[in-house]
């Protein structure tokens, strides 16, 4: 072979690699044009993107007697391989409150940053595993700090607990139906392997008057007005922001235990946000 031919070819070579590595600058959905995205392709060890992330601090349990302290440290949350990773430690660990915890975690939201009323919410997420931990993409009513929870409304696009490998969890909270009243469902693969073993896309398609759940494009559960008591109000008429995280222990799932390994993580691919149209 000339030289110049073997030239030619190595550099087709890397261009064609190149191609398959370099993500897709502009993600796209037919029939939905994207709004927001966070793709998390940037250099290992690369801080949460201040501009589209806030990360929440505190260890007060977060109304579940949760045991994790979530802190703003690289030790916690940074990037890795094109992900975003949410790391969850065992340490002893006590912040600036004063408030000490055993574990420690990240809680990342969009509020103030970016919020939606309808369309689709989507993350390619590997969620963690063992007993005790309890990971989470999930929506909160952007007037959260004027109407209160659960009167600004929740939606729990995706929610795992350890002791359930093989379930996650699409809920809705709203005033007269929260907590272990929200109207929920569970989703379980076709081959009923578990979530942790590899990436999955969770997703909810919102509307007016209709929130439908997925998992990797598969409907499972759709909420409408129907759904909850006829006395109470359907509250998802306004923007709302997201959320990821990952807790540890809680009413819930429960405490860890001699079982559950550390350190645990959680990568996001990437998180999407489309509204309908072309």
């Amino acid at each position: 072979m000339r030289r110049s031919s073997y030239l030619l070819i190595l550099a087709l070579v890397a261009v064609i690699s190149a191609a398959a590595q370099t993500p897709t600058s502009q993600p796209s959905r037919p029939g939905w044009t994207l709004t927001w995205s966070d793709e998390f392709n940037v250099p290992d060890n690369s801080p949460v993107d201040a501009s589209k992330w806030i990360l929440e601090t505190g260890g007060n349990g977060w109304g579940n007697q949760e045991l994790e302290y979530y802190t703003v440290r690289p030790e916690n949350a940074f990037h890795q391989g094109g992900n975003l990773v949410i790391k969850v430690l065992q340490e002893k660990f006590t912040g600036s409150d004063g408030v000490s915890r055993d574990y420690t975690s990240a809680r990342l939201k969009t509020e103030g940053k970016f919020s939606q009323k309808f369309g689709r919410f989507e993350a390619r997420i590997k969620i963690p595993k063992g007993q005790g931990i309890w990971p989470a993409f999930w929506m909160m009513g952007d007037d959260i700090k004027t109407a209160g929870w659960p009167k600004g409304g929740e939606i729990d696009i995706m929610e795992n607990i350890g002791k359930e490998p093989a379930l996650v969890h699409g809920t809705i909270h709203g005033p007269g139906y929260s907590g272990g009243q929200g109207p929920s469902a569970p989703f379980a693969l076709p081959d009923n392997s578990r979530f942790a073993e590899d990436f999955h896309v969770y997703a909810v398609e919102w509307e007016p008057k209709a929130i439908r759940f997925y998992v990797d494009d598969h409907l499972y559960s759709t909420r409408t007005p129907s759904d909850i008591p006829k006395d109470a109000k359907w509250v998802y008429d306004h923007p709302f922001f997201m959320l990821l995280n990952v807790a540890v222990g809680g009413e819930w799932p429960g405490n860890p235990d001699a079982t559950t390994q550390f350190p645990q993580t959680m990568l996001v691919d990437y998180v999407r946000v489309y509204k309908k149209g072309k």
